[in-house]
């Protein structure tokens, strides 16, 4: 039971390092709030039983630092990808539920770079409902309602920029 409490404490000082990252203005700053953000991440994880979500969180932490140093290009997304999938499955010890994050992990790297916002808050929601079953099932119960409202507010933010592209577009016309 204590573990169960001290991992979801953890979560929700990282769950609230992620609300506080969406509000930083600066590139660099928020990718140095993320990292601390993993971290915590991580170590949630790994004190509820989550192996692969600790060790997807480790790879990401290295990620978040490439892009620090804007040094994420196309082979080092392919080395994360397989240490993510090989580290993941060698100590998945989740079953089905193991595999999400590292579903989640792959499709974001691999997608991460889309110019297009609503394509990438589509990209968010997906990665989110990934972590966010995984969450749950770890009884990360603090940051399963995060990756629940994270989801709600990427929805209501695609709604916003749909609304805003139609209402230029009926200007237009």
């Amino acid at each position: 039971m204590i573990q169960l409490i001290i991992g979801n404490i953890i979560a929700l000082i990282a769950s609230i390092l992620m609300v506080y990252s969406g509000i930083i203005k600066k590139k660099k700053k928020i990718i140095l709030v993320q990292t601390i953000q993993i971290g915590l991440s991580g170590i949630s994880s790994l004190v509820l039983g989550g192996f692969t979500g600790a060790i997807i969180n480790a790879i990401n932490l290295f990620r978040n630092i490439l892009s620090y140093k804007e040094k994420l290009a196309l082979k080092e997304k392919i080395i994360i990808i397989i240490l993510s999938v090989t580290l993941s499955l060698i100590f998945n010890n989740l079953g089905i539920i193991g595999l999400l994050p590292i579903i989640s992990t792959v499709t974001y790297v691999s997608l991460m770079t889309t110019k297009n916002v609503v394509k990438f808050k589509l990209l968010i929601i997906f990665t989110m409902l990934m972590w966010g079953i995984y969450d749950f099932y770890i009884k990360s119960y603090t940051s399963a309602a995060f990756d629940l409202t994270n989801i709600v507010a990427n929805i209501i933010a695609i709604y916003q920029l749909k609304k805003k592209t139609n209402n230029k577009l009926a200007k237009q016309s």
